[in-house]
């Protein structure tokens, strides 16, 4: 938030401010007198007041000391017991008193709403400030001083000049009831509007702490804690009382599961004991059983034996049979060994033959295929001597063409020279698409730009669209309305407006209103109307519009030229800034002299003073902030203002409307040469696809030119070709009588050699079949050999499977023996863990008792177990747990009973506390709130108006909801209103709020109260009215202090010799702080009251 700064005019380094009393007694409370105002000159610094009581309350203010605080240099201010009024023009400094007393004692920076650091109060350009505040005090006043650190934003606190910390000196102020964060005591100009905001309960509160006794507020919060722990302890009384009876009816169920329980421990008693019983019933049967396999694996031990002993024989024989197979085997081996040599040796023979046998097939294809090359060649030869003829006949009829040349060479000619246009037409049609390319290329270019331009002004208008939809919609409008309007139109400004630096954009939208950025922007007058009557009248649109003055401003220059003014830090004016439209810029220069408003830099601010004082400007810009001088109407002094500026919103997008005015011409451009370029290429292609034609057709003619040419030489050479063929054809001759000779020869001593390997052939033959005749005799015999060998085997294996069945039957008789052994250990072992007997121990008395009134069967144990299993299965949801947690149920209902008994007398005990507790703060409540009615409805019918407070709740028992109701009516025709920041005018409530806290007044505890400014929004009645009340009530006796601060009194309005009147100077006239002597002045005035009788 921006801190205020005013700046005199004054040739010194330093501003000087002077708080007039009126009555220079006041300066001391102690001597007091009531004598006519006096017309001594404003003193600066004040002697400290005498600690005697006099008029003065506990804790009021006796002393306000300033040093480098807001606009101060050096004041001290000396306030009355009643009622100070702080009168000065705007802008001399009424305020920073208020600030003073504030930040003096321990109020918080953000409370005044002028900046939430405590360093933006020291006046500027100096490092520290000091406030120093004098209360009185009975036992002694106390002073409270606070230094200022700017750089570090500390303050440093003492109390009667000794160091101390910010929290003692509030402990200190709240002890004399001093509550400068409460609107009812403390109202600074900038919060009287928000005292019409506090709800009925900050109101109540409000009051409480400012006129009620110092008790009344903490019984207010104690019946609000003892109300809120009720609700806690009846919330705990009625779960602990539902949980009691819940806990009560569980029990009362599981009466009920316990009885069965122990009816089901009945059952499981006898099945225990059945499951006892079982294994040794079940040994017993194992053990029997165990005897019987024992006897069974005797027996087939000794059948076992006798089998192998009958196994010897027949393993001898099978043994015996064995070595004359062998030898029948080796024999025939040999057999057949001298079989497969003779049988190779014939395989060879047969092999032999085969190869005559084909070599006379060669020969014999050989000869065929001799006479039929004959018979080809001299096909050949016939057909060879034919063609040649018809070659010759041919060459006869061609014509004589050596007279063709000179055709040739034109159609040569004509060709070269279509070639060349061709050529040339080729090379035109590139250049053309490369230029066609080229264009394309650039006409992308100029779209994507064009593009971009479209993406920024989109953002622009989608900001306009979200903050101002009407105004976006009647621009959509516009834009397909153009025609309508008989001038120039221009969009909104914000739309319009181009930043040439987007950092830049701050100092235009806070120079700018919004209303006007968003306005549309007119020619003339005519078009303006129609405008307006479409989108406001008939679309229900909010817009507005502006038109630009008849002679444009745009161009005009400014005062001083910014050369002049670059000494201070100054960069350029507003307007050149920014583009826009010509309509545009003529009415900012017209309206808000943009050429007149220059924008300076951090050095510019530096040096502010100097700016302000020579350049004379009325507005300037610094890097920050905006300065705006005015010139004080009373004292002719020049004053400034500052502020920070705000972020800028709309202007950060920057669109070059005349840049993209210039894109399309030049996309409209490249467009029409894209279009010329076309055409010619598509003349180039016709001319070209012409000449293509054309030069197909000469090179054909000049082929067939060349053909008839070069015919005669093609058949002579033909001619002499085919005659060089048919004379080697002619001499390559065959004999086929001597071939076929030759041939004979051959195959008639080839089937000699057959004939000697047939012989051959057949005396091997006879040698395998001896052979084969011995082979088979011994395979007989071998035969023979292996069936009794067979015999005798099949005779061994079947005694074989007798004795493996039977030592596989002993085996499993001696596993099943093993295996009920060990089960009859197991069974035991099992039994005696089942009784809880040891490896010695017999089975003890109580069990052989109890087994034999047991079944003896393991079928009837286990029937008579299944039985019991079912009965006690019958019991579901039953667990050994159950009485227990029965029992601990019990427990927990009592423990819970005495714990509610507690609780309920606990109860009973704060809702007494309550009793009590409301009766101490509700009666003396509805007391107070009756003598504030009373106060109040009589000051609003003194002027023929109406009030009432009330205490208001809507349950009595919601302490926290409790709250002071003020209702209000100012004219006869209409109801009482309760006030609302809404629902009265900013007089009314004005009005309203000064009545309530005079009523406060003659009631009031605190030791002064403080109202700046509150009469600015009051008519001359209603202000000249609560003058009167302000003065008759805060000038009564017993009455705490009253400071009253404004800036203007209305004529002939009633004073009381107990008012204190302040008035505050500022101007170039002031004396010095150095030069300023008040007991000086003092004597002087003595020695002229002396001196005047005697004249």
């Amino acid at each position: 938030m921006a801190t205020p700064s005013r700046r005199t005019s004054t040739p010194s380094s330093q501003a000087s401010k002077r708080v007039l009393p009126r009555d220079p007694s006041s300066e001391v409370p102690s001597k007091r007198k009531s004598s006519a105002p006096s017309t001594l000159p404003p003193t600066p610094l004040l002697p400290p007041p005498l600690r005697s009581s006099g008029p003065f309350v506990e804790g009021s203010i006796v002393r306000i000391a300033m040093e480098n605080f807001l606009t101060y240099d050096i004041c001290e201010v000396s306030p009355g017991p009643n009622l100070n009024m702080i009168i000065g023009a705007n802008g001399t400094g009424k305020s920073s008193i208020v600030c003073a007393i504030c930040l003096g004692l321990a109020g918080k920076p953000a409370f005044m709403g002028r900046a939430d650091k405590v360093g933006f109060f020291v006046k500027r350009g100096c490092s520290k400030g000091m406030v120093e505040i004098e209360l009185f005090r009975a036992s002694g006043n106390l002073v409270i001083t606070r230094e200022i650190d700017v750089a570090k934003n500390q303050s440093f606190w003492y109390i009667n000049k000794k160091s101390t910390t910010q929290k003692v000196v509030e402990e200190q102020v709240a002890a004399l009831n001093i509550q400068v964060g409460n609107l009812c005591q403390f109202l600074p100009q900038d919060k009287v509007g928000e005292f019409a905001k506090l709800t009925k309960i900050e109101l109540l509160e409000a009051t409480e702490k400012s006129i009620g006794p110092p008790e009344m507020h903490r019984y207010h919060c104690e019946l609000k804690n003892f109300r809120e722990k009720e609700k806690q302890l009846e919330t705990s009384c009625k779960e602990k009382t539902e949980y009691l009876e819940k806990m009560i009816q569980r029990n009362e169920r599981y009466k009920q599961d316990v009885e069965r329980f122990y009816e089901r421990k009945r059952h499981l008693d006898l099945i225990e004991m059945l499951e006892a019983k079982r294994p040794w019933v079940e040994y017993e049967n194992v053990r029997q059983e165990y005897e019987e396999v024992k006897q069974a694996r005797d027996q087939v031990k000794e059948e076992v034996r006798k089998l192998k002993e009958g196994q010897i024989p027949i393993t001898r024989r099978i043994e015996e049979i064995e070595r004359q197979h062998h030898n029948l085997e080796a024999r025939i081996k040999e057999k057949a060994t001298g079989i497969k040599e003779k049988s190779q040796k014939c395989k060879e023979k047969q092999e032999v033959l085969e190869r005559k046998d084909k070599h006379i097939e060669e020969l014999q294809q050989a000869l065929i295929v001799k006479q039929n090359e004959e018979h080809d060649r001299q096909r050949r030869i016939s057909n060879t001597r034919k063609m040649i003829e018809d070659l010759q006949n041919e060459l006869k009829t061609t014509e004589n063409c050596e007279n063709l040349q000179p055709q040739i060479d034109a159609v040569t000619n004509d060709l070269r020279r279509v070639q060349d246009e061709k050529a040339l037409c080729e090379s035109e049609i590139i250049d053309k698409r490369r230029e066609r390319e080229t264009l394309e290329k650039e006409e992308k270019s100029v779209c994507d730009l064009i593009k971009r331009f479209d993406n920024l002004m989109n953002q622009k208008e989608d900001k306009l669209r979200q903050r101002y939809r009407d105004t976006y919609e009647a621009v959509l409008w516009l834009r397909n309305n153009r025609e309508k309007f008989k001038q120039r139109v221009c969009e909104p400004i914000m739309l319009t407006i181009n930043m040439k630096d987007n950092k830049n954009a701050k100092y235009i939208e806070n120079h700018i209103s919004s209303n006007d950025l968003r306005a549309f922007v007119f020619e003339a007058q005519e078009d303006m109307e129609v405008f307006l009557k479409e989108v406001r009248d008939n679309r229900r649109l909010r817009v507005n519009a502006v038109i630009a003055p008849s002679s444009s401003y745009a161009d005009k220059a400014p005062s001083r030229s910014l050369s002049e003014l670059k000494q201070y830090g100054f960069f350029s004016y507003l307007r050149e800034l920014f583009d826009a439209p010509d309509p545009v810029m003529s009415y900012l220069c017209f309206q808000y002299h943009i050429h007149e408003v220059p924008v300076g830099t951090e050095r510019t601010r530096e040096r502010i003073e100097r700016v302000i004082q020579e350049t004379q400007l009325k507005q300037i810009y610094t890097a920050e902030e905006k300065y705006v001088v005015k010139t004080s109407f009373y004292s002719n002094k020049v004053i400034s203002s500052n502020t920070s500026l705000k972020v800028a919103q709309f202007l950060t997008v920057t669109v070059d409307l005349e840049r993209r005015r210039h894109l399309e011409e030049q996309l409209k451009e490249i467009n029409r040469k894209l279009d010329a370029v076309g055409s010619g290429l598509i003349a180039l292609c016709e001319t070209n696809q012409h000449l293509e034609h054309k030069d197909n057709e000469l090179r054909q003619k000049k082929k067939d030119l060349l053909e008839k040419k070069t015919k005669k030489r093609q058949l002579e050479q033909k001619i002499s070709s085919k005659l060089g063929s048919l004379k080697l054809m002619e001499q390559d001759t065959c004999n086929l009588e001597e071939e076929e000779r030759k041939a004979s020869t051959k195959i008639k001593e080839i089937n000699v050699q057959k004939a000697e390997l047939v012989t051959e052939l057949t005396n091997l033959i006879k040698i395998c079949t001896s052979l084969n005749i011995q082979k088979v005799d011994l395979i007989l015999q071998n035969t023979t050999v292996n069936s009794e060998k067979n015999k005798l085997e099949s005779d061994y294996m079947a005694a074989s499977s007798r004795l493996r069945l039977t030592e596989q039957n002993f085996i499993e008789l001696d596993e099943n023996r093993q295996r009920l052994l060990q089960k009859c250990k197991e069974l035991m072992k099992r039994a005696r863990q089942v009784c809880n007997l040891g490896a010695e121990q017999t089975v003890p008395q109580e069990y052989q008792t109890a087994f034999q009134d047991l079944p003896n069967t393991l079928d009837e144990i286990d029937a008579l177990l299944t039985e019991e299993r079912s009965r006690a299965s019958c019991f579901t949801g039953l667990n050994p747990t159950v009485v227990e947690e029965y029992t601990k149920r019990e427990e927990e209902i009592e423990q819970l009973t005495e714990e509610l008994k507690r609780k309920k007398v606990e109860l009973d005990k704060y809702r007494e506390n309550i009793s009590q507790v409301k009766e101490r703060w509700l009666n003396p409540l509805k007391e107070l709130v009756e003598k504030i009615n009373e106060k109040f409805s009589s000051f609003f019918s003194s002027m023929q108006c109406a009030g009432e407070v009330d205490l208001h709740t809507d349950n009595e028992e919601d302490y926290d909801k409790y709250g002071i109701r003020i209702r209000v009516k100012f004219r006869n025709t209409t109801q009482l209103h309760e006030l609302t920041p809404y629902h009265q005018s900013g007089g009314e409530r004005s009005v309203s709020t000064m009545l309530y806290l005079m009523a406060l007044q003659e009631l009031n505890r605190c030791p002064f109260r403080v109202v700046d400014e509150i009469n600015q929004g009051m008519d001359p009645i209603n202000e000249r009215r609560v003058f009167e009340m302000v003065v008759k009530t805060a000038c009564k006796e017993n009455t705490s202090q009253y400071f009253f601060i404004t800036p203007k009194l209305l004529q002939n309005l009633p004073y009381s010799e107990k008012m204190t009147i302040l008035f505050v100077y500022n101007g170039p006239h002031m004396l010095e702080p150095n030069r300023w002597n008040l007991k000086a002045f003092q004597r002087r005035r003595r020695r002229i009251t002396v001196t005047q009788p005697s004249q």
